[in-house]
């Protein structure tokens, strides 16, 4: 089998890559490119293939990055399988209809203003799209076989989010690849360790987290300690969230914490009905969870659900103490901007950031102590306490890399580092190489990898 990245090498995102065995091109994943505009910029570039030339697509999840060009790849013409577990099946929807949603919204904005090259501008993809692509799912269980065209595919658990599947491919002539997709952590309060990995010629293998540990400690007690003091002096804690994985792990740990009475019994508000969509799919999904269902649902039931722009108002009307969850994770739209205005200007409450905040977003300039910021067009300043805290992180750390890709026979076709900027895949070569004696190398994109 030929192997091509076509995206996710040399970068964190645009997770593709190319499975070509005799006749047939299998794609695993479909992801856009996100962060800052050169990266975003590349999701208008034509797609390096004919969409009709590729016979299946097998998702390893439903993060964006992973799937979010999938509608895109759908407008331009692809009409075959996209394989996936089923509860990435059913997260799709939720993240390709919201990521819709935004295209469309700037390319009316876009369009408002007068500053696109082109007239009018056109979104990227649409809801039609997001809609005609989720039609294409077809559900795979995990350990189960799938076929795309001559090429088998079973999927195994990876941990990081709700249905996340590491995905092995085989040909029948005894040649065989690895994708690890996103790895989760041994101790996720929320989802299962990822599974060891299958026997492999070659490895696929990201590098996210390759130069880095996590901080130590007790995600419980970190998250205790950073919002009890607010709560007991009857302030505000504002807990800018992402909709899949985030809102729900932090939940649990809330509903725990106050089960405990480790922190005050206060209201909580979970103000993002994408997070909303996603609490219901987790429900649904329970038992591949760690926590026990009936726990899980009395976490998620405990919070009160926000569901329109009425409701999110009267939040606003009210007092602490009170806990707000609220999108978008970076601060880079969404309710909380509207949270962050009414109560970002008392010093006594607290802008808990409880997530990697990239570069160029309103989060990473606040976690780095700028404090004027614009919103809604106009200049804020921040005078609310602002903590940071990576301890819910769903991405294995460098620790859980090697012990992960060490534990088993060797590949013989070599290990290839994906999905990590330069350093920190460089890093994890270097330390995976020294351990094990193995091949190790870091992909190129638009390079056939070796082995």
């Amino acid at each position: 089998m030929d192997i091509t990245p076509l995206g996710a090498a040399g970068t964190v995102t645009g997770s593709r890559f190319l499975v070509e065995g005799g006749s047939t091109r299998l794609l695993v994943d479909c992801g856009l490119f996100q962060g800052v505009k050169a990266l975003r910029s590349r999701n208008w570039e034509p797609f390096p293939l004919e969409p009709d030339s590729i016979d299946a697509v097998v998702l390893s999840h439903a993060h964006l990055d992973h799937s979010g060009y999938l509608p895109a790849l759908v407008r331009a013409g692809y009409t075959r399988p996209v394989f996936a577990t089923p509860a990435t099946v059913d997260l799709l929807p939720v993240l390709l209809e919201d990521a819709a949603r935004i295209q469309e919204e700037d390319a009316a904005f876009a369009n408002r203003k007068g500053f696109s090259r082109h007239r009018p501008a056109l979104p990227l993809f649409d809801g039609d799209d997001a809609r005609a692509a989720c039609s294409l799912l077809e559900p795979l269980e995990l350990e189960e076989e799938g076929r795309g065209g001559n090429l088998r595919i079973v999927l195994s658990r990876a941990g990081h989010l709700l249905g996340a599947a590491m995905v092995r491919v085989e040909d029948g002539n005894g040649d065989s690849v690895l994708f690890s997709g996103d790895l989760g952590r041994k101790r996720d309060p929320l989802h299962p360790p990822p599974n060891s990995r299958f026997p492999t010629r070659r490895l696929i293998l990201e590098s996210t987290y390759g130069d880095r540990s996590h901080e130590p400690g007790d995600p419980a007690e970190r998250l205790a300690a950073a919002v009890g003091p607010t709560l007991r002096n009857g302030r505000v804690v504002m807990l800018p969230t992402f909709a899949v994985g985030r809102a729900q792990a932090i939940l649990l740990l809330l509903h725990r914490l106050r089960q405990e009475n480790r922190i005050p019994q206060v209201p909580v508000f979970l103000d993002s009905p994408m997070a909303i969509r996603a609490s219901e799919v987790h429900l649904e999904h329970a038992r591949e969870l760690r926590p026990e269902p009936g726990e899980l649902a009395r976490a998620l039931n405990a919070a009160e659900w926000v569901h329109t722009p009425e409701e999110s108002r009267g939040i606003n009307r009210r007092s602490g103490p009170m806990i707000i969850l609220a999108g978008a994770g970076m601060l880079t739209g969404g309710r909380i901007l509207h949270h962050l205005k009414v109560y970002g200007g008392d010093r006594e409450n607290l802008l808990l950031l409880a997530g990697y905040q990239a570069e160029g977003t309103r989060g990473r300039d606040l976690h780095q102590g700028e404090r004027s910021i614009r919103l809604h067009g106009q200049w804020f300043e921040v005078r609310c306490r602002v903590a940071a805290m990576d301890l819910l992180s769903g991405h294995a750390d460098r620790e859980e890399l090697l012990a992960w890709a060490a534990d088993g026979a060797e590949p013989e076709g070599g290990i290839h580092l994906v999905h990590g900027e330069p350093g920190p895949a460089d890093h994890l070569r270097k330390r995976l190489a020294d351990r094990t004696g193995w091949a190790v190398s870091v992909a190129q994109e638009g390079k056939r990898l070796g082995g």
